[in-house]
């Protein structure tokens, strides 16, 4: 139904969780909630370390809470894991386990916004499908999933989130070779207004196409490291980024972020074709249009294929290559400057 729910929403089933679009809103509730299970932290990584999470801020004149799903309410008998989300200030989370994922949950047309940590968060699912959710001004991730596999994240707003606008990660806590995805699917979203747009972390076999991305500090991340399997074997395409170029001061693991087009980073059989790419512009060390950046920890850039894409007015370059990867090719592209010279 349409209104305001103040409240966290924990789902451990399959499950559909359906709103009125822009006339459904999950804040954060009245009183927090002091957590039974410690929430574990998470690892600093490519968007930065995270908000540290604490007592939800009561909005002014709030009406009493109201039960907004049928979702699993947090009791004892749920994991402590789940009920450590659920109560650390993420609006919807979505909880299995290793051993029994959540398969087939579906939420879509509603809006999350002002959470400590994220929008929404997923954990150890299958067949997760997000559409049409605004999930806005929140203190991490608009939108995140880690451990899971065959995503859809489609026709979302994420805006305004302190890190990315969508996440996906292969673990959030620890160090480890890439997860397959089995095709998870990043399309038809737009990000405004974030401190990445997108970020794949650690990730296989997945399609990121068909996105708005301006006025963020950077428009999307590809991250992976020294683990085995490397990440990458995806296509990014036919998305349009421009004028990211909102300021975002460094942080332990990344330089200032400003005027990122596309960034790849410890990245492998990664097809970035078809894109438009304008207006990218800063003075950070990962600014301009397409950047095949050094590794933070020591992994190359290997056998990427940049093809297709028009890249203009970017800044200092359209295209850049930094790194001592090998088999990497920037065939056809439409550019004016190229670092080193001669790929336009």
């Amino acid at each position: 139904m349409p209104g305001t729910y103040y409240e966290n929403v924990l789902i451990t089933k399959r499950l559909t969780l359906r709103g009125y679009g822009a006339r459904t809103v999950i804040r954060p509730p009245v009183t927090a909630v002091t957590p039974v299970a410690p929430v574990t932290p998470q690892a600093p990584g490519a968007t930065g370390a995270p908000v540290t999470s604490g007592a939800a801020q009561t909005p002014a004149a709030q009406p009493p809470a109201k039960p907004a799903t049928s979702a699993t309410p947090a009791t004892p008998a749920t994991s402590g894991r789940a009920l450590a989300c659920s109560q650390a200030d993420t609006g919807i989370c979505v909880m299995g386990t290793a051993e029994q994922p959540v398969v087939g949950v579906d939420i879509r047309s509603l809006t999350v916004s002002g959470f400590k940590r994220n929008g929404i968060w997923a954990s150890y699912t299958d067949r997760l499908s997000v559409q049409r959710v605004i999930s806005e001004k929140n203190g991490t991730w608009g939108i995140a999933q880690e451990r899971s596999t065959r995503g859809l994240f489609r026709d979302n707003t994420a805006r305004d989130n302190a890190e990315s606008g969508l996440f996906i990660a292969n673990t959030v806590d620890r160090e480890g070779g890439a997860t397959d995805t089995l095709g998870a699917v990043v399309r038809r979203n737009t990000l405004t207004g974030n401190r990445i747009g997108v970020t794949v972390r650690r990730v296989r076999n997945l399609s990121v196409y068909g996105n708005e991305l301006t006025g963020n500090c950077g428009g999307i991340f590809v991250v992976g490291d020294e683990g085995e399997p490397g990440a990458g074997d995806m296509t990014i395409r036919n998305n349009r980024i421009h004028e990211n170029n909102k300021f975002c001061k460094g942080n332990t693991r990344l330089p200032d972020i400003q005027g990122v087009g596309i960034v790849l980073t410890g990245a492998e059989q990664t097809v970035i074709r078809s894109n438009d790419i304008r207006g990218n512009v800063g003075a950070s060390p990962l600014s301009g249009g397409i950047l095949l950046f050094k590794s933070f920890v020591g992994a190359t850039n290997t056998d990427n294929v940049i093809r297709d894409n028009v890249v203009r007015d970017n800044k200092p370059a359209d295209l850049a290559n930094q790194g001592t990867g090998t088999g990497n090719q920037f065939v056809n592209n439409r550019c004016a400057s190229s670092v080193p010279a001669g790929m336009c």
